[in-house]
């Protein structure tokens, strides 16, 4: 009897170490439904409770509290999804289409296409057009029309942060051009986690260079998601969209099943859960492209001819098949033109910005004897923060004088207590209104972005790479349009990294509105170097497939951290 007490008892601890049992739904009674509430968190709210088995906040009853009501959930939301999911029987109908939005024939174009190579039995659709061409509107109407071949039910567009801005631009887009009768949901990249237990029949990849890296919960998500390691005629369709597909061929894992699909061979060829980076690196060696052993892994041929026929055969391999599998239109209205600004220090300045970089080379110095790749990369963060520190005043005085030349100015940071706080500060001490889309949860940025659009703040400092539009005459949501001063755009600090330069400049450098941009550097510094290798690189993150990136390698030789892995240059940018 004793070693049977033992022996249960040990289950039992066995047991408890296991996955804990859900707790149950709240019982729901005759004519009440399961409310889903979007609380934000650390918002109290007595009359809703959190469940941990849908993860959200739940509420019981005939209908919404009136107190509640701001909390309920629009159209083409997780919330909403969740939502009719709980209440089968009793489902929120989505909105009718609005007809609000009026697509281009080269965005009616673009969907045709995706439908296409959906047709023909295609798994995945690169869509690379430029900023500012449509690609929102050409996926949305590609999307549907995919829907409509293949009989979907659901879809999932995945967007770029921040959420407050890109979820609400996507859910109307859809209103306007109609769901097509399938029911959508969108979230950001860092809620993937939320949509994993649920099948997908189409999916949007919004800003897909997102998924460059494989070592990521992202990926890791994403490659469920997506289906990544099914067969070709099970996968679900995606649509990835980006003006800049990434820097070289190996960070476009997740082109993987095009790449596998239009070369006839199975997946397993070209990805695998435990090692994609390294089977996806092989099987574009395998197809010609000139992979070589780096220090950190496979690294891609530095000799200009062999990148030059690369980069033209991973192209060939999406926009060559027949319906394409790819499209990439550049602007109508032409390249951004792009310059250096240099900044003459006083003397002052000039001492202190000395220091800095002789404290700095000693730090990168010992860092580099002692293969410290930590201490190496925190050298290159301070020395960048304080560097743009000292600039502040000169940046301040050009945005002013650019406002009082009739201009609304972008201003473009990578650092916030270094950056952003303190020329958004003297801005203010100046007299100037300023919009600012920086720092989590400090401020709304919907409303900031439309304090600039509407031309009240005359200025807006912000971290975000993508998906915002601060282009003059952007027809707004309410049906206002935007101010039509010119924009001008000023990088306080060069974005080492050449997509998210270029698509920095794709805020305001779109939809015909043509805005010159500029990057601010010490001159006679090391800034100086690194601005004008950026100057001539920057273009060529919008290549097709993979840009050119020898800048980057030029950039780690002037910083003397050529020994250091070349993420640790941008690994910091937003």
């Amino acid at each position: 009897m004793a070693k049977s007490r033992r022996s249960s008892s040990s289950r039992r601890s066995s047991g408890s170490r296991g996955p804990k049992a859900e707790r149950p739904l709240p019982f729901v009674g005759p004519g009440e439904r399961l409310w889903v509430l979007d609380i934000p968190y650390g918002t109290q709210v007595d009359a809703a409770s959190w469940h941990p088995a849908v993860k959200t906040h739940l509420y019981v009853g005939r209908r919404l509290p009136a107190e509640l009501e701001p909390y309920r959930p629009g159209p083409y939301t997780l919330g909403r999804f969740v939502e009719n999911t709980l209440n089968p029987d009793s489902p929120v109908k989505n909105p009718e289409a609005t007809d609000e939005l009026e697509p281009r024939q080269i965005q009616f174009e673009g969907a045709d296409v995706i439908a296409a190579r959906a047709e023909a039995g295609g798994r995945q659709f690169l869509l690379a057009d430029e900023p500012g061409v449509g690609k929102t509107i050409t996926a949305v109407l590609g999307a549907t029309a995919v829907g409509s071949l293949r009989g979907a039910q659901r879809v999932l567009v995945v967007a770029d942060r921040p959420a407050a801005i890109t979820i609400g631009h996507w859910c109307r887009t859809i209103t306007a051009l109609g769901d097509g009768g399938m029911d959508w949901v969108v979230i950001t990249w860092d809620r993937l986690e939320k949509v994993a237990a649920y099948d997908w029949d189409v999916i949007i990849a919004d800003e897909a260079h997102a998924l460059r890296r494989t070592t990521t919960k992202r990926w890791k998500l994403w490659a469920k998601i997506s289906g990544h390691s099914k067969p070709h005629d099970k996968a679900p369709f995606v649509i990835a969209t980006t003006a800049t597909p990434g820097h070289t061929p190996l960070e476009l894992p997740y082109l993987a099943p095009a790449y596998a699909q239009v070369l006839n061979e199975p997946m397993s060829a070209w990805y695998a859960a435990r090692q994609p980076a390294v089977v996806f690196g092989e099987a574009l060696e395998r197809h010609g492209i000139g992979i070589e052993e780096g220090r950190y892994g496979g690294t891609w041929s530095a000799d200009p001819a062999r990148r030059a026929a690369d980069l033209k055969l991973v192209r060939g391999w999406l926009a060559d098949e027949r319906p394409p599998a790819m499209l990439h239109r550049a602007a109508p209205w032409g390249p951004v033109p792009i310059s250096g600004m240099p900044v003459t220090l006083d003397p002052a300045e000039r001492a202190a910005y000395e220091a800095e970089w002789g404290e700095f080379c000693r730090e990168m110095d010992i860092a580099r004897r002692g293969r410290n790749t930590a201490k190496g990369r925190a050298a290159l963060l301070r020395f960048r923060q304080k560097a743009g520190l000292i600039r502040v005043d000169s940046t301040v005085a050009w945005i002013a004088q650019q406002v009082a030349a009739e201009r609304q100015v972008a201003c473009s940071v990578e650092f916030v207590a270094t950056a952003a706080d303190p020329i958004a500060d003297r801005l203010r001490d100046a007299g100037l209104e300023v919009a600012t889309i920086y720092g989590q949860d400090r401020f709304d940025p919907e409303a900031e972005r439309l304090r600039f659009q509407t031309g009240k703040a005359k200025v807006c400092v912000f971290t975000t790479v993508a998906s915002i539009s601060l282009h003059a005459g952007e027809t707004l949501a309410d049906g206002r349009q935007a101010s039509t001063e010119p924009r001008v755009g000023v990088f306080h600090q060069a974005r080492f990294s050449g997509i998210a330069g270029r698509q920095v400049t794709g805020r305001t450098h779109r939809d015909h509105q043509v805005s010159p941009w500029h990057i601010a550097y010490a001159e006679g510094t090391v800034e100086e170097q690194v601005g004008k290798v950026m100057v001539e690189r920057i273009a060529a993150a919008s290549d097709t497939v993979g840009g050119d990136t020898s800048g980057l390698v030029d950039l780690a030789g002037l910083l003397g951290a050529d020994w250091l892995p070349s993420a640790a240059l941008v690994e910091h940018q937003a």
